[in-house]
């Protein structure tokens, strides 16, 4: 992989990292590509919260056929305690756990692997197994279905993460320009100071919402507003068509190194709420029980460490295509609430409920109940202080079907979601039991 270190050579000497010196990011590159090799295809980890040295060091470790596990550097004891018995490092970039754990695993036997976090809503950590080839591939199909030639990425998402990764490799593999830029500056108000008119950004729901109340003239700016992450609920694709944001919703997943389905933004300004048409590297079917199954040249080779490469992958999302083959979500299957012998999905009611405006977050699941099965409770967010659960329950009667209504609404200060805006299911099943034990 010595040639990734030849092609970064030529690209020091052009101005293709916009808030970055190229002919640094170079240098210090070939420092973390010599340390590396002093290991012999070292088993790294990569907990690096410094952008800039985070991305020198991705390279070099690629460069070095390196057994590489990208690391969240906000991860706690808990956190580092399930990687460390999945496998242990020669070396750490970045932050290191205060305590090693005990009952460590084996080093990495998986040469020239890149490892991608990925703790969907259940929180227990996997890492996912791409190869520089899968994430080329995810990138090739973007540029085409897209139809650009070279790819320039703003990047306000973290690295460690498929989501801000595959904006680097955009840019990377395309030619293109990359802007990173801490989301923490953007909400106390530092914006970047270029223009961007022929970029990209990638946002989780959580982000549109909020750059869309402060800075919507900022966000203009950018030709495409990739949206994914997280379902986004209708009145905050209302608002955004209203604004004339160039949106195009996604839909993908580390497995599938980011987005295989998207919704080009002309599509979306004309009134189309689907998650779009699959991109050229993938194909998707429906189910008979309504699943998503996918295949994809940038299919991941399993979860580490069972190396398992697979044709398809047969998805927890439920859903189905129109007669246009545009991709519509109803929820996950794994979160499916039957209430009563009837199926419900917490997407629909988590939307009817923010759809009234009376709170600003919502999650729904579903609880064991004697007599129906289960039944739905809501947790919520509201800064009214009277009559809001009362208010809710009148609104929802004209939105959805009575048997998807919440028999238990929890009032909460914040709904706990991840950096992807996902919602963690693990600690609203500890909220909820904590209230209604």
């Amino acid at each position: 992989m010595k040639e990734i270190l030849e092609v970064l050579k030529q690209k020091s000497q052009t101005n293709w990292l916009v808030n970055w010196n190229s002919l640094d990011f170079y240098r210090d590159t070939l420092i973390f590509y010599h340390q590396f090799n002093q290991y012999h295809q070292p088993t790294i980890f990569l907990a690096e919260s410094n952008s800039y040295l985070f991305l020198t060091a991705f390279v070099a470790a690629v460069a070095s056929e390196s057994s590489l596990f990208l690391c969240n550097p906000d991860w706690k004891e808990q956190e580092w305690q399930q990687v460390y018995q999945l496998v242990s490092p020669d070396l750490v970039v970045g932050v290191s756990p205060k305590n090693i754990p005990k009952n460590i695993a084996d080093k990495s036997n998986l040469l020239n692997k890149i490892m991608i976090p990925t703790g969907g809503t259940s929180g227990q950590i996997k890492f996912v197994i791409h190869t520089w080839e899968t994430l080329e591939a995810s990138v090739r199909g973007f540029q085409e279905y897209f139809a650009v030639n070279q790819v320039n990425s703003c990047c306000i998402l973290p690295l460690y993460h498929v989501s801000g990764l595959m904006q680097f490799l955009r840019s990377w593999f395309t030619e293109g320009q990359f802007l990173f830029v801490f989301y923490r500056q953007i909400k106390q108000g530092i914006l970047p100071k270029y223009e961007l008119p022929d970029f990209f950004i990638s946002l989780v729901p959580t982000q549109l919402q909020f750059l869309l109340e402060n800075y919507a003239n900022w966000l203009k700016e950018f030709s495409t507003i990739l949206l994914g992450g997280a379902p986004a609920w209708r009145s905050l694709l209302e608002q955004a068509r209203q604004e004339k944001f160039n949106l195009a919703l996604t839909y993908g997943m580390t497995e599938t190194a980011s987005q295989v389905v998207a919704l080009k933004p002309e599509e979306f300004l004309q009134g189309n709420n689907s998650n779009g048409q699959v991109l050229p590297h993938a194909n998707l079917k429906i189910s008979p029980e309504d699943n998503i199954i996918i295949e994809s040249k940038s299919m991941f080779l399993g979860y580490y460490p069972n190396f398992h490469p697979q044709k398809e992958l047969i998805t927890d999302d439920v859903g189905y295509l129109d007669d246009k083959n545009n991709l519509f979500i109803l929820g996950r299957d794994s979160q499916k609430i039957i209430t009563g012998g009837e199926n419900v999905y917490p997407k629909e009611v988590e939307e009817a409920i923010l759809s009234t405006q009376l709170v600003q977050d919502v999650a729904v699941i579903g609880i064991s109940d004697l007599q129906w099965g289960q039944i739905i409770v809501a947790l919520y967010v509201s800064n009214r202080s009277d009559r809001v659960e009362e208010m809710l329950k009148i609104e929802l009667e004209h939105r959805i079907s009575k048997y998807k209504h919440p028999k238990h609404w929890i009032k909460v200060t914040q709904i706990p979601r991840n950096l992807q805006g996902k919602i963690s299911q693990e600690q609203i099943q500890k909220l909820v039991n904590s209230f209604l034990k």
